[in-house]
């Protein structure tokens, strides 16, 4: 079980069932049930896309990301590696061993001194690679902090500025859009200069699989501009807590930004797994228990989202309404929690009138907000209203469901396909 506190949280059916679809959602996402539907020990074949391994002398992997060891461990199975290296979050351990792997634990989602010198051993190890050799890269989610190579600022003024934007509601685009435009690695700085072939293997943890923003598109293209991440700024009224250094290589970026005619990757990227498989997974579960199922995806500012949620709940007996994204929280105060948690308590906010539901919502990462849980799970019982907006105004869901032992609990599940989340009637 992916979901640690299984048997202490399905304390009835609904809840029992509500957790199953979840666990299959979770176990869709391990990498070992992903990698082996692209790769064999010959080649690696995506859609029209057919790599010969036989072709080279030797194969490497370099993987970031919140599934960086897991997708790792599942490609090492399959294709004898001759040497790598990992970047995963700091607190996580490993699941893959072997001297032939080089192992870096960086802070997320803020970089540290392990995220520079990280950037530095991959830069490094890219570029000394024969034309003859092949890199495959495992991209996932998270990668944008556990890789920092700053341009002409400090790292204490890339943290500062991550720090602004995770605070201000602003999308993960438009974090990744500011952080490329202050990177020496990212937005294909990476593989500029890559001399052997490669090809990118990528777990989507943003809409619309935008392969410029997941990992703040590390191994692919930059198709934003400096203006654009200027823009950003405006938008989340931070430009006035901004660092004047980082505000002078913007502006000076958008001076020198020439007319883009057209940016090609250097190497080959595509995504093999996103949160779209994960909800159908959890629907085929969902149907077999005899569900009447709808499927949504939300994104943007939580508010709406839970909108959007309510409108689809049914008022039918036997229904199920997933749900997948990812949403914007501002944080507000200084508690606990994190965006899986506060959905569940707006949604329970919102349906104290309606008759019993089961409601529940997780990241896939296992890691929610600044929490050390995965997400919540509750019925919709009834609770003082104002107890309820007390919590949320201090952003602090976490603490609000540990008083109700509501918190689901998986650790690091060593993937990332943003979050997942059921409702059940």
């Amino acid at each position: 079980m992916i979901i640690q506190n299984f048997d202490e949280l399905a304390t009835t059916d609904k809840k029992k069932q509500c957790l199953e679809i979840l666990e299959s959602g979770l176990e869709f996402a391990d990498p070992k049930n992903i990698i082996s539907k692209y790769v064999t020990p010959n080649e690696i074949k995506i859609g029209n896309k057919i790599l010969n391994i036989k072709n080279y002398s030797n194969i490497y992997s370099v993987a970031f990301g919140k599934a960086a060891d897991s997708m790792t461990r599942a490609l090492n199975a399959i294709i004898p590696i001759k040497s790598g290296i990992i970047v995963i979050p700091k607190g996580s351990k490993a699941k893959i061993k072997g001297k032939k792997f080089q192992i870096f634990n960086s802070r997320h989602p803020k970089p540290d001194q392990t995220s520079v010198k990280a950037a530095k051993e991959v830069m490094k190890f890219v570029q000394n690679k024969r034309n003859d050799e092949l890199i495959i890269f495992l991209v996932s989610g998270g990668g944008s902090s556990l890789l920092a190579m700053p341009n002409e600022i400090t790292l204490d003024d890339k943290i500062h500025m991550t720090n602004l934007l995770l605070k201000s509601g602003a999308t993960i685009q438009e974090t990744n859009c500011v952080r490329k435009h202050l990177s020496k690695i990212k937005g294909g700085k990476l593989v500029e200069n890559i001399k052997c072939d490669g090809i990118s293997l990528v777990l989507s943890d943003v809409e619309g699989d935008d392969l410029s923003s997941i990992a703040s598109g590390t191994t692919y293209i930059d198709d934003t501009t400096y203006e654009d991440a200027l823009g950003v700024l405006e938008k989340y009224k931070i430009k006035w807590k901004t660092p004047i250094e980082v505000l002078q290589v913007l502006k000076k970026g958008e001076i020198n930004e020439k007319e883009i005619i057209s940016k090609k990757a250097k190497i080959e990227n595509f995504v093999i797994a996103n949160n779209e498989d994960c909800l159908k997974q959890m629907q085929k579960t969902a149907e077999k228990m005899g569900f009447e199922v709808v499927v949504i995806q939300v994104f943007g500012d939580i508010k709406n989202a839970v909108t959007k949620i309510l409108e689809n709940i049914s008022d039918n007996q036997k229904t199920c309404l997933i749900f997948g994204g990812e949403t914007t929280v501002r944080v507000l105060g200084k508690g606990m929690g994190g965006r899986n948690q506060e959905i569940v308590l707006r949604i329970l906010k919102n349906t104290q009138k309606f008759k019993k539901i089961v409601i529940a919502s997780m990241g896939t990462d296992g890691i929610d907000g600044n929490s050390v849980f995965a997400g919540a799970i509750t019925e919709n019982i009834k609770i003082d209203l104002g107890t309820m907006k007390e919590f949320l105004k201090n952003s602090d869901s976490g603490r609000f469901f540990q008083k109700q032992k509501a918190n689901i609990v998986t650790n690091f599940t060593h993937t990332n396909l943003m979050d997942i989340g059921v409702i059940l009637r």
